[in-house]
């Protein structure tokens, strides 16, 4: 998408913050924007700091937990401002501590909104962008977190982990939207289909897994044929990085909190063998 003028943008979790920051770029850009979040009193001071641009802004309390206020947030952006083409899935917790010290309600919170708001956003947006046949793009917003593991996060990179691999996995279904499906394959038996035919046994994954085991392997990783998947995803995230130098005062505010041993443990060792 290069031209942003008079389309109409959603943004979840805009009362501060990123989903702020861009909800003010896409203003600036010419853009309609609809601004959500769950504090109402918050929400309606981002709301006024537009000034008088605020026009073009349209301000929605919204829990991104709840299904059925997602299908009324997009009615009403739509009544306001016509067909949403850019959806920023923005709103996000955290909760540290440990995991083994974590609650089931801890659990159901930081994945709800993490997860379930980027799961219900999409539910609700998809299909009408398809409908309206006027582009879009989605943004989600995950995390280092999401990238990388962290001491005392373990819930909060569990819910940005799985907004990656979401957020990988969609435009290649978009990109097909409008085709027909691909037919099923028609094999006789479950095993006589290719990637069973030629697949391992059970028993030496098996023996595999042991041997990780005993190896104290962070990644146990069974097959060497997914080897160019992972390493062109690699390139990728590395390639997506701004081009400037890294900022030393972050460095030196993140701190050890990314455990670099974890990872340079795992490089130093020698590759695992076959059993």
């Amino acid at each position: 998408m290069q031209d942003f003028k008079g389309k109409v943008a959603f943004v979840t979790g805009a009362a501060s913050g990123i989903g702020l920051g861009m909800a003010k770029a896409f203003v600036n850009a010419g853009m309609k924007v609809v601004i959500t979040d769950v504090r109402k009193a918050a929400l309606d001071d981002a709301h006024a700091s537009f000034g008088d641009k605020a026009g073009d802004v349209l301000a929605i309390v919204l829990d991104v937990t709840d299904r059925e206020a997602w299908g009324r947030a997009a009615d009403e952006a739509e009544k306001a401002f016509g067909p949403v083409q850019i959806l920023c899935n923005n709103a996000g917790i955290n909760i540290g501590g440990r995991m083994q010290d974590a609650t089931y309600a801890d659990w159901d919170f930081c994945l709800g909104v993490n997860l379930g708001g980027v799961i219900n956003g999409i539910h609700t947006f998809v299909p009408r962008m398809v409908a309206h046949g006027q582009g879009g793009h989605i943004v989600n917003t995950s995390s280092a977190g999401g990238l990388t593991a962290s001491a005392s996060a373990g819930l909060y990179c569990t819910s940005k982990y799985a907004v990656v691999g979401l957020s990988e996995s969609l435009p290649a279904e978009l990109a097909d939207t409008g085709a027909a499906p691909p037919p099923a394959p028609d094999f006789a038996t479950r095993a006589a289909s290719p990637i069973f035919a030629s697949a391992m046994t059970a028993e030496e994954s098996g023996e595999r897994v042991l041997n990780g085991i005993r190896r104290n392997d962070m990644y146990i990783l069974t097959h060497p044929e997914i080897g160019k998947m992972l390493d062109t995803r690699a390139r990728a995230i590395m390639a997506a990085l701004p081009d400037e130098p890294p900022n030393e005062a972050r460095i030196a505010a993140m701190g050890d909190s990314r455990h670099l041993a974890l990872y340079e443990e795992q490089i130093a060792k020698p590759r695992p063998t076959a059993p």
